[in-house]
């Protein structure tokens, strides 16, 4: 099912995500509903705040997009990240291990605006996926950037509150909104 996206200004986008205690089959056919609205809006990652709900869940999908390449490690081995998309992460929690570094960012729930925001350059990861079980891995690149944004909105902070340039521009004509991306929206 497709939810609706709440834009900025809506208070849940301000609210901190409650723990997971249990992934059940709501929990699994929320995560599916947000993996669906994620595809529909053409974006690359959706957070549970987005769509009103103030849970610490969120999704990835970064297969699309082939000009901000991805890295993935799964017990340090390069793994690639296509074949584990869409990424279901409930409860997650993230330890920087990268150089900081600039990249354009923009949000579904902030249609056709983008900016310049500092993050470390990779994460490692560790959560669990829609199946209960515990996953833990390092990333970087677009998928890096992605989870940092999407984990941003679980504690109720918002792109704009990081913009490195205090200037959210319009995303160019037939880009869409951008969420972790130049031209993918989350």
């Amino acid at each position: 099912m497709i939810l609706e996206i709440v834009k900025y200004g809506h208070p849940a986008l301000r609210l901190p995500g409650r723990r997971v205690e249990a992934v059940d089959d709501e929990v699994r056919q929320f995560a599916a509903d947000l993996v669906e609205t994620m595809r529909a809006a053409e974006g690359v990652g959706l957070a549970a705040p987005q769509v009103g709900r103030a849970l610490q869940v969120f999704v990835i999908d970064v297969s699309g997009v082939k000009e901000r390449p991805s890295t993935l490690e799964i017990d340090g081995q390069s793994v690639d990240p296509a074949s584990r998309m869409p990424m279901v992460l409930i409860n997650p929690e993230l330890t920087p291990t990268g150089e900081w570094e600039n990249g354009a960012e923009g949000c579904l729930s902030f249609p056709e605006i983008y900016g310049e925001i500092s993050r470390p350059a990779s994460v490692e990861v560790k959560a669990l996926n829609e199946h209960g079980q515990t996953v833990s891995f390092r990333c970087g690149g677009l998928l890096s950037r992605a989870i940092q944004h999407e984990q941003d909105h679980l504690r109720g902070i918002l792109f704009i509150d990081r913009m490195t340039d205090h200037v959210a521009r319009a995303a160019p004509e037939g880009a869409g909104p951008v969420d972790g991306g130049d031209d993918q929206g989350a």
